[in-house]
């Protein structure tokens, strides 16, 4: 799709102005400096050497903070899938300097012209880094599933390993296409729809809704929406697989931190279900949302209109840490089903955490007290690092759409009435890319009506569009 460049290569189209506002540091105190240094040169000869399995990362273009390498194998009738995690617990020492920034932290905040890291990039994007072609320490998990994909075992340890390529997702959705993939993901086109599969069945929640990056084209910014592939999806249901089965080995053992989010509520379903008959989409009673949502075609404005709707569905996530008993909710209802954070160590503080607690309770060892100690303290660290990774997506959105629309006040767009309020509506214009506010009462949901953009101001992060 088409897409409105800014090249005016003015320094003021940056985002130092955010870190400002937001207290991101990008630069990290001595002591930590150091000691990350000095974690560098550890040694984990006495690991299992498992460097045999040909691991590759998918990962988007240019990025060097990589977390996750597979490999995914048909083994008879089903599947073996190998995956390794960054394995950050080999290089934080508990109680150091280090950690206490870290959990200062608590995950990778990303800007348009460079990170803010979660670790050091000696580590982040270097010693701890899954890098082709290097031997590095991770935590592998491998599955043995059945021919449904269904895992029928699950063996998580610490070993060496070594990622033979680096991919990103179009190229390897190209190979597909072309009918040469690597052999290391050849099996994903088999695997992936089968869990995509589970997942419908098991109701999981997806919203299909366009999602706004901003790229650079090397003297300003564009604002660009791209189709998921399915490599992109098939990948993610590696990840949540893991996440599932980490949260199982916790919730046996009584100990752990989970993901969660409450059921969506029979008001939430109820609102969804009249938005449906509104923009006559079918909905048989006896499909759950997470199905209904799957058949979509998320091409058509009344299905964005509805994924949009739908947000209201997901509401209430949070970490749930325990050590003894069971919390009162231990699912996520975008999952369907217990849920942690294992995959992304390098940029999210808790995956480290829920990684040990995996690795001691499967060695049959307790949790070590400074993993314990920790765990309470997670959920609020995590809580207030999501909020702020949200809040400067947010505005780094607001601002680059503000300077992308600055000089077309009084024109005219087509937009998609996403969700309508008394006075105003959010819409969704394609090109450029940009959700926002538009005064007109009742605007109908679903449909597709001309807009003008009123205001586009840089300095407020503002952009105002009136129905036409």
């Amino acid at each position: 799709m088409a897409s409105l460049v800014i090249r005016t290569g003015r320094a003021d189209l940056a985002f130092d102005g955010l870190r400002d506002e937001f207290g991101l540091r990008s630069a990290f105190p001595a002591a930590v400096l150091a000691e990350a240094e000095a974690a560098v040169s550890r040694s984990f000869g006495d690991r299992p050497d498992l460097t045999s399995i040909p691991l590759v990362t998918i990962d988007p273009p240019g990025a060097k903070d990589l977390d996750q390498a597979l490999c995914v194998l048909k083994s008879g009738d089903g599947f073996t899938v190998h995956y390794a995690i960054a394995d950050l617990g080999a290089f934080v020492t508990p109680g150091g300097a280090l950690d206490a920034e870290v959990r200062q932290r608590g995950q990778t905040i990303y800007l348009p012209d460079g990170n803010v890291p979660l670790h050091p990039t000696v580590l982040s994007e270097g010693a701890a880094s899954l890098l082709p072609g290097v031997t590095r320490p991770a935590v592998l998990w491998t599955f043995t599933c059945s021919a449904d994909g269904v895992p029928v075992s699950v063996e998580v340890r610490r070993a060496l390993v070594r990622s033979q390529a680096q991919f990103d997702y179009a190229s390897v959705q190209a190979s597909f296409d072309a009918g040469n993939p690597h052999p290391s993901v050849a099996a994903l086109a088999e695997f992936g729809p089968l869990r995509r599969e589970l997942a419908r069945e098991r109701g999981a929640i997806e919203l299909q809704l366009p999602e706004q990056e901003i790229e650079s084209n090397g003297s300003g910014w564009k604002l660009v929406t791209r189709p998921r592939a399915l490599v992109d999806s098939w990948n993610a249901e590696i990840s949540l697989m893991t996440g599932m089965a980490a949260a199982s080995i916790m919730l046996e053992a009584r100990c752990g931190i989970l993901r969660t989010l409450p059921d969506p509520d029979a008001q939430a379903v109820g609102s969804l279900r009249r938005s449906a008959a509104a923009l006559q989409v079918p909905w048989p009673a006896d499909v759950s949302p997470g199905a209904f949502l799957a058949g979509l075609d998320a091409s058509t404005p009344e299905a964005l209109a509805l994924f949009t709707d739908a947000t209201r569905l997901l509401r209430g996530a949070g970490y749930s840490a325990f050590n003894g008993s069971v919390p009162e909710v231990v699912t996520h209802a975008g999952v369907a089903a217990s849920y942690t954070h294992v995959t992304a160590p390098l940029r999210r503080l808790v995956d480290r955490f829920a990684t040990e607690a995996c690795l001691a309770i499967t060695a049959g060892a307790e949790l070590p007290s400074w993993l314990a100690e920790a765990l309470p303290q997670l959920p609020s660290l995590m809580g207030a690092s999501d909020s702020l990774a949200a809040k400067v997506d947010r505005a780094a959105l607001d601002q680059v759409e503000a300077w992308v629309l600055a000089g077309r006040v009084g024109q005219e767009f087509e937009a998609v009435v996403l969700r309508a309020g008394d006075n105003d509506a959010e819409v969704f214009i394609a090109d450029p890319p940009v959700l926002a506010k538009c005064a007109g009462k009742r605007l109908p949901e679903g449909e597709r009506i001309r807009v003008r953009l009123d205001e586009a101001d840089p300095a407020e992060r503002r952009v105002r569009f009136t129905a036409g």
